[in-house]
């Protein structure tokens, strides 16, 4: 498949023939002259059909190669002066921005005179100067996104439309009336607030008649990906209405240079799910995520910085996973349709990206894959800080406990349970896979101390950190009686712990475990706590009541798993994508915002309001598909069964496809908009937004389920002979030592 946008389909009139200058008595129509006859006719309609246009552009313009992709000709000149010049009467001359970003386009005064003279209609990207009008100096946008303010686009773009100009440069005007404003404006495809005081034109009428300014580069729609792309076809639909009033505009369709794999009805390969997988681990490659160490002082200043850094080239050199791997392209997408990406190395991306990379090289008989998740486990484990200094002292409350980060203090400093979890299971998995033990001793101490700072009734709470732990120690933690019926941060420990006493027999674990589901599970879900919604939640919480019925099979256990399921499932679609769902107001950590100032301050959930068409593939869709995968290994349940079987295609339709951009193909975005069949969402989370990719969450989750789906296997299975046990009495009487 193709990633050039050149594809149009023009809606004009259709000239109705004169009166034949030919008769029968004249001639006789051989065949050849009917076909030669016809052709002229269909050139005619051709020239007739093509609307009256000039443009000032580079021939790569993506709108120029969008309305000439069917060979259709347009005027093409270098320069304003030319196109004006040459263009006739009623003539629209487009005059593009080329040097977007870095340059403005000038034009000179007398340019505009002379359109003036001859009645034509300009259309004119990021000008460096207009007449009558001061225009500012250009500036970069990061949060705002362009709203419709006024009816030019009819009612499918009504006011208050919000549509996606990525990487968006603009130059300052003071209008009174625009089409289209910059704002920050908080909601899914409407600005639900309205407008904020502060705004910047976009595309305007100007004063004198016959100019449409746009203040940045429209035209760049294509390879900046803006978005979405109904919109953005209606967009044009409007301009070229009001360039050419007299003629049906075109009809612009192009192929996104990032897109879905396959669509939504298409017929998909018998092997669709191993190419899905083949794709996905090459991701960890074509990502540049692998740190290589070329790239090392760069992300090492980036880190000290905002920590983000630019994706490297194509051509760029891989790691080996010696050094780790990084967190993310970020959701801020740049001009040239690229994406930022987030230098943080964190223990649970490294354990993720391990399984899943060792899990495709099983599949496919790679050994470099194998070496490559071994080396990420060597890094994290023995190479960094994540296990040493305070966490390596028998001495200290974090002794055992793995760190959050390696990439600043605060990374360093934070516990998360739930991040521990994931670093865990990724390592059992790769473990098993390479057949290596030598990370298990430090995986039981993990074990251990999570479990020596998880309070008597299984609830650990979402963090603990260095200093609180230095300070107290880690038995205040231990003897607490806290309930925290939030699955996002508590679930996942409680999968851990009944691993671990499936391998120890140790009791502790699947009492502390079954206590805390048993609560949980008696507040479904109106008494939970949610992060970015209750979808995520539901996801979360199947993965511990699987291996709580591979523990312990009693009726009231595959209860609680058929009330969890049937929660979930409740919110598939018909395509199998989970909709997204908000929880009770006030008990979400990360709601929707809720004003316009709050729009791309802090974590977010990727809908304003329930009912907007989107799945989360970093919070609840990747969850969802190792807890169904794990609950129908457990069970056998078909309806269990047909619900993963529905997500896992659904999931090989929707990963990413682009050539023009090799860092995300494979890859999965956070979002997708199952309406449109489109990666759209709103972007309010502050960087892990919709187009976010998460090497460990989303990439790491969703490939290694495929993979052992292609195995026939469950996490569960695939580790159930793991040697981690014959540490553990060692490390139990050291670290729980009044505990029997």
């Amino acid at each position: 498949m193709s990633d050039e946008p050149l594809k149009k389909n023009e809606k004009g009139r259709e000239q109705e023939g004169g009166q034949n200058c030919f008769s029968r008595q004249q001639i006789v129509l051989t065949p050849f002259l009917v076909v030669a006859l016809l052709s002229l006719i269909a050139t005619a309609r051709a020239a007739d059909d093509r609307l009256n246009v000039v443009f000032c552009c580079d021939t790569q313009n993506d709108l120029y190669r969008a309305m000439t992709a069917d060979g259709t000709s347009y005027p093409r000149h270098d320069s304003a002066k030319e196109a004006i010049d040459a263009a006739g009467a009623s003539a629209a001359v487009l005059i593009l921005a080329d040097g977007y970003p870095q340059k403005t386009t000038r034009i000179d005064p007398t340019a505009f005179e002379r359109a003036a003279k001859k009645r034509l209609r300009l259309y004119v990207e990021y000008p460096a100067s207009l007449p009558d009008v001061e225009v500012g100096r250009p500036r970069r946008t990061r949060i705002e996104r362009a709203v419709v303010t006024s009816d030019l686009f009819g009612r499918e773009l009504a006011r208050l439309r919000i549509v996606a100009i990525n990487g968006l440069h603009l130059v300052p005007v003071a209008v009174e009336k625009s089409h289209i404003v910059a704002a920050r404006v908080a909601g899914f495809d409407t600005a639900v607030f309205g407008l904020p005081e502060r705004t910047d034109p976009i595309l305007f009428e100007h004063p004198r008649g016959n100019l449409l300014v746009s203040t940045t580069k429209l035209s760049h729609f294509v390879t900046g990906r803006y978005a979405p792309q109904d919109a953005w076809k209606g967009i044009w639909h409007a301009v070229f209405g009001w360039l050419c009033p007299e003629a049906k505009p075109a009809e612009l369709t192009w192929e996104p240079i990032v897109r879905p794999a396959y669509g939504r009805d298409e017929v998909l390969p018998k092997d669709a799910q191993r190419r899905a997988l083949r794709r996905g681990v090459e991701w960890f490659r074509k990502s540049k995520l692998l740190l290589h160490p070329s790239r090392l002082e760069e992300v090492t200043r980036a880190a000290r910085a905002d920590g983000l850094a630019p994706t490297p080239a194509a051509d760029a050199p891989i790691g080996d996973g010696s050094l780790g791997i990084l967190e993310a392209p970020q959701s801020i997408i740049q001009h040239d349709g690229s994406q930022l990406q987030s230098v943080a190395r964190r223990g649970d991306c490294t354990g993720e990206s391990a399984m899943a990379i060792a899990l495709a090289g099983k599949v496919f008989g790679d050994p470099q894959m194998s070496k490559i998740a071994e080396n990420l486990l060597d890094f994290w484990y023995f190479t960094s800080d994540a296990c040493k200094r305070e966490r390596g002292d028998p001495n200290h409350g974090a002794y055992g406990l793995i760190a959050w980060g390696i990439t600043t203090p605060a990374w360093y400093t934070a516990n998360y349970g739930d991040d521990n979890a994931r670093l865990l299971m990724g390592s059992w998995a790769t473990a098993a896979l390479t057949g290596e033990d030598r990370w298990d001793e430090p995986m039981m101490r993990c074990l251990l101390a999570n479990l020596r700072t998880t309070g008597q009734l299984g609830f650990r709470g979402g963090r603990i950190d260095v200093p609180a732990l230095g300070k107290q120690g880690w038995e205040p933690f231990f003897r607490r009686e806290i309930v925290n019926p939030w699955p996002h941060y508590e679930a996942y420990l409680w999968a851990c712990y009944l691993w671990a006493y499936q391998q120890t027999g140790y009791e502790l674990f699947y009492q502390r475990a079954e206590s805390a589901l048993r609560l949980t599970m008696e507040q479904y879900t109106d008494g939970w706590r949610w992060t970015n919604g209750l979808a995520q939640e539901k996801a979360r919480i199947l993965l511990p009541l699987a291996w709580l019925v591979r523990v312990k099979d009693t009726p009231e256990h595959r209860a609680w798993l058929r009330k969890a399921f049937d929660g979930l499932v409740a919110l598939q679609q018909p395509c199998g994508a989970i909709r997204e769902e908000l929880g009770l107001p006030g008990r979400g950590s990360y709601a929707p915002p809720a004003s316009n100032e709050a729009y791309g301050g802090n974590e977010a959930s990727l809908i304003q309001r329930d009912g907007d068409p989107v799945c989360d593939l970093l919070y609840t869709t990747n969850f969802a598909l190792l807890g169904l995968h794990e609950a129908a290994a457990a069970t056998g349940d078909k309806q269990m069964i047909a619900a993963e079987n529905k997500l896992a295609e659904f999931l090989c339709r929707i990963q990413v496809r682009s050539r023009r951009q090799p860092s995300l193909d494979g890859g999965w975005f956070r979002a997708f908009d199952y309406r449109r069949w489109e990666h759209w969402a709103s972007n309010a989370d502050a960087g892990w937004g919709a187009w976010a990719i998460e090497s460990g969450w989303t990439q790491g989750w969703i490939t290694a389920v495929l993979a052992m789906r292609e195995m026939d296997t469950s996490l569960w299975d695939l580790t159930k002979e793991s040697r981690i046990e014959r540490h553990f009495d060692k490390y139990r009487r050291q670290m729980l030592p009044d505990e029997p």
